[in-house]
């Protein structure tokens, strides 16, 4: 799934913290409540960038994404 399709599915506060965060590997719990609201982590989708022992990383178009809506933008994702 998409995120603009989990986006909205997960608790505001988690949003709140993508945002103030975005670039910042996400915690285990966020990745979580991500994977509960239907975004694969595993899924290649283009939300995902990498994952290692640092942590989980969205991609760069997803930090993107993420500053766009932050910034009270309707963000298109890329194709």
């Amino acid at each position: 799934m998409s995120i603009e399709r989990w986006w909205p599915k997960v608790k505001p506060a988690t949003r709140a913290w993508l945002i103030e965060n975005n670039g910042d590997a996400v915690p285990p719990e966020i990745v979580a409540e991500i994977t509960t609201a239907g975004g694969l982590v595993a899924s290649g989708a283009w939300w995902v960038g990498e994952s290692g022992p640092s942590g989980f990383f969205i991609s760069d178009e997803a930090a993107d994404w993420i500053e766009a809506i932050a910034n009270g933008e309707e963000p298109e994702p890329p194709v």
